[in-house]
């Protein structure tokens, strides 16, 4: 009897300790998934607040204004922008690109030494009129770089019929001549100089119309959208 007491004692004492580890043993699986739990839960939060900070920083690439509380998306602003002088807008980027392309088949470069002194002639002339330059490029929403960009396309025009933009001494005669143009003593000079960058104008004005139309009939130029 006392052996069978003995070992079923011993048997009892044998299942708690088995008990006890089996519980450890689940505790510590717990103690793991939560840890992983957490792990995930916290790394799916950071990228929610990372997504909602993004969305924040880039709202003006979606929405342009709100109206109480209504936005107003810049989908819809681009479609009326685009109904107001799409076709026109796009009709420049092409001229543009038409341009640069036959500039760049002609080897013709464009210093930032020609756009500077360009640059410094408008200063000037604003400076004269009582303004400046950087507040007529605020009032227009211009930049620095878009006068930059105007220049280079206005030289490589100007490059590009270089030889049919020369002014004679005769042409400048006759224009005097036919406009009765009175030239006071001493401003001679003066005036023929004026006289001649009109002119030269005058048929940069005329041969860049010409000399675009033809760039435009040679081009292959597709439209995927109709204004």
């Amino acid at each position: 009897m006392e052996e069978d007491l003995t070992k079923n004692e011993t048997i009892k004492e044998e299942q708690n300790k088995e008990e006890i580890i089996d519980l450890k043993e689940s505790s510590e699986q717990i103690d793991k998934k939560s840890i992983k739990i957490s792990k995930k839960t916290i790394i799916i939060s950071a990228v929610i607040i990372a997504i909602l900070v993004v969305l924040y920083l880039i709202k003006g690439f979606f929405v342009v204004a709100t109206v109480n509380g209504n936005p107003i998306s810049r989908l819809s602003l681009i479609s009326k922008l685009e109904q107001q002088g799409g076709a026109s807008v796009l009709d420049s980027i092409i001229t543009e690109k038409l341009i640069e392309n036959e500039a760049r088949a002609k080897k013709i470069v464009i210093s930032n030494d020609e756009i500077n002194q360009e640059i410094k002639k408008v200063e000037d002339q604003i400076k004269a009129q009582g303004g400046t330059l950087e507040a007529i490029l605020e009032s227009q929403g211009m930049t620095l770089n878009d006068v930059k960009k105007q220049i280079t396309l206005q030289k490589q025009i100007e490059k590009l019929l270089s030889d049919k933009l020369v002014v004679t001494d005769e042409e400048v005669e006759k224009y005097i001549k036919d406009n009765a143009i009175t030239i006071e003593s001493g401003q001679e000079q003066e005036i023929n100089t004026q006289v001649k960058n009109a002119l030269e104008n005058e048929k940069l004005n005329t041969e860049a119309q010409t000399f675009i139309n033809n760039l435009k009939t040679k081009a292959k130029i597709k439209y995927f959208v109709k204004y």
